[in-house]
């Protein structure tokens, strides 16, 4: 074994070492970016939908995640009742209540 040869097999070990360190750099990372743009957004529109479910009132314009748009008539505890034509109530868990997309896209005055 030549001195060129005995250098090369020391520095192996030590180029691996750095290698893993830059893949776990790498991999905190991604994580960072996922965090930011696809798990914090999430967490923020689920928080606002709770804070409107939570505030509901008689008389808004809602729409259920089936697809059913309707009126509130009475809120309770754990569902709304809801008007959906003249003197047609049915009761609707509040879990799938959604925000009326067509109060969202009114322009402000």
């Amino acid at each position: 074994m030549n001195f060129a040869t005995m250098i090369y097999l020391a520095a192996a070990p030590q180029q691996a070492q750095g290698g893993g360190l830059s893949f776990i750099i790498m991999m905190v990372l991604i994580f960072v970016v996922m965090y930011f743009f696809m798990i914090r957004p999430q967490q923020k529109r689920q928080k606002e939908l709770n804070n409107f479910r939570n505030s509901l009132e008689a008389g808004q314009k809602v729409i259920t995640a089936g697809g059913i748009y309707g009126k509130i008539k009475e809120v309770k505890e754990t569902y709304v009742l809801l008007e959906i034509d003249n003197n047609v109530h049915i009761r609707v868990d509040k879990s799938m209540i959604m925000k009326d997309p067509g109060e969202l896209q009114q322009p402000q005055k």
